[in-house]
């Protein structure tokens, strides 16, 4: 692990961006271009103590998943991610796995989406991106989760959705990854993904039996937001450029209960006001 050049390069990319780059508020006057540490810290999930010592050249060596967060929070291209992956003596990440990688273009697009819930996600269900808002609605940041694999194992993944549409949600994730293993059978993802769905979950095996199959597509949803209440939100998938990635947008029509409690969720935003907690 070369930690000068890490470091070096870390803090060029870190002044290279502002604020509003990776959808945040100015804030105060700034005495530096570029964002703080402690904004890098919190876009990728580590302490602000650990990533200063990456950029002083004292860091440990990163994890393959706190490089892709740093990645993903940098705004790096894929020649940029491949360089910081080098730069700490691990492989870059090849085939299958480059689609996990959320290109600076799209990122900018899911920072401009303030006022509405958005993700980035991979066909097979793994969540690469997401704003303050879609973390707002979820209740959760599930970056770096799947979201497939969380609706068949974790009932808090489903209390999201009314219970009558719950056979309804199961049925399509199903079919959406039958396409996918069907499109791509020697990509490891999926095909692990859908064996451990088969032991771990009756309902999953017995739908997958059924051989459905449907691919991802705009619709409406229904969320019980435990804070705000009911949302009708109308669901829009966008398909990237980039191979079997998909930006996915909800939003309220304006002038429906629906749009202004939407509003009251921005203004929530990530805090817990959940009875109990």
């Amino acid at each position: 692990m070369d930690r000068e050049e890490l470091a070096h390069f870390l803090r060029r990319c870190r002044a290279r961006l502002d604020p509003a780059d990776v959808g945040m508020e100015a804030g105060s006057r700034r005495r530096t271009p570029g964002l703080r540490r402690e904004e890098v810290a919190q876009l990728t999930g580590m302490s602000v103590d650990y990533y200063t010592r990456l950029e002083q050249g004292r860091g440990s060596r990163p994890s393959r998943q706190m490089l892709t967060a740093l990645a993903r929070a940098l705004r790096l291209s894929e020649d940029e991610r491949d360089h910081l992956f080098h730069l700490t003596g691990e492989e870059p990440p090849r085939d299958t796995d480059a689609s996990t990688h959320v290109r600076p273009g799209l990122m900018m697009i899911l920072d401009r989406l303030y006022d509405a819930p958005a993700q980035v996600m991979n066909d097979w269900g793994e969540v690469l991106a997401q704003n303050a808002m879609a973390a707002a609605l979820t209740g959760e940041s599930v970056v770096g989760r799947n979201i497939i694999l969380r609706y068949f194992t974790e009932p808090a993944a489903r209390a999201l959705f009314p219970p009558e549409t719950h056979e309804e949600h199961a049925r399509a994730h199903v079919a959406q990854l039958r396409s996918v293993l069907a499109a791509r059978p020697r990509d490891p993802g999926p095909a692990h993904l859908v064996a451990h769905l088969q032991a771990v979950s009756e309902e999953f095996a017995a739908l997958w039996e059924e051989h459905e199959v449907a691919v991802r597509r705009s619709s409406a949803k229904r969320f019980l937001h435990p804070v705000v209440g009911p949302l009708d939100l109308d669901c829009e998938v966008l398909l990237s450029a980039d191979r079997g990635q998909f930006l996915i947008v909800h939003s309220a029509r304006p002038g429906t209960e629906t749009h202004e409690r939407l509003q009251l969720l921005r203004v929530v935003g990530l805090q817990d006001l959940t009875p109990g907690r």
